[in-house]
């Protein structure tokens, strides 16, 4: 899968002075720019850190990542989905946390009826909100938003990226 960015700690954060001798550890994640049967994206407000994000999340040990992606977008948005093209691969380097995510995304198609999301946790706290939105729109809301959480930045750089070359496969 094509990588499309590679997102550094000093880029989102110019201050950080990284630990010598640590080592990050790896999280493999997978994204979706879901679509329905009207053109509309599937987006997540996560409006108590006031960013929005792309349904998906890390996979889990001995899950394929179709399966992962169909189960996070259940979660998130309440979904079924049909995974289709590959969009691409964004490498974040969030080394405050010790952590090199790469997070694959992918293109699907919403299947049968939204019903409500099963949100976790930190996804009530953080106050997910799914809503679906023109690809235009999704765009500007991404690009637009002041995250006030440590990973907000890395997941707006991301998933602007995403949903920008999504834009261009489906034209």
């Amino acid at each position: 899968m094509e990588l499309l960015r590679t997102i550094k700690e000093q880029e989102v954060y110019p201050d950080y002075k990284p630990e010598v001798g640590k080592e990050n550890k790896y999280r493999k994640a997978v994204r979706a720019v879901v679509m329905d049967d009207n053109n509309k994206v599937a987006l997540i407000n996560v409006s108590k850190l006031n960013y929005y994000k792309l349904p998906g999340g890390g996979i889990e040990d001995g899950e394929a990542m179709e399966q992962a992606l169909k189960r996070e977008c259940l979660e998130e948005v309440g979904c079924d989905i049909n995974v289709g093209a590959e969009i691409g691969r964004v490498l974040e380097h969030r080394d405050k946390i010790n952590t090199n995510q790469e997070s694959f995304c992918f293109l699907a198609k919403a299947v049968g009826k939204k019903g409500q999301p099963a949100l976790v946790g930190y996804e009530i706290t953080d106050g997910f909100e799914p809503l679906w939105v023109d690809i235009n729109e999704a765009i500007l809301l991404v690009e637009n938003s002041k995250p006030t959480s440590y990973d907000g930045p890395f997941i707006k750089i991301r998933d602007f990226v995403f949903l920008k070359k999504a834009k261009e496969i489906l034209k």
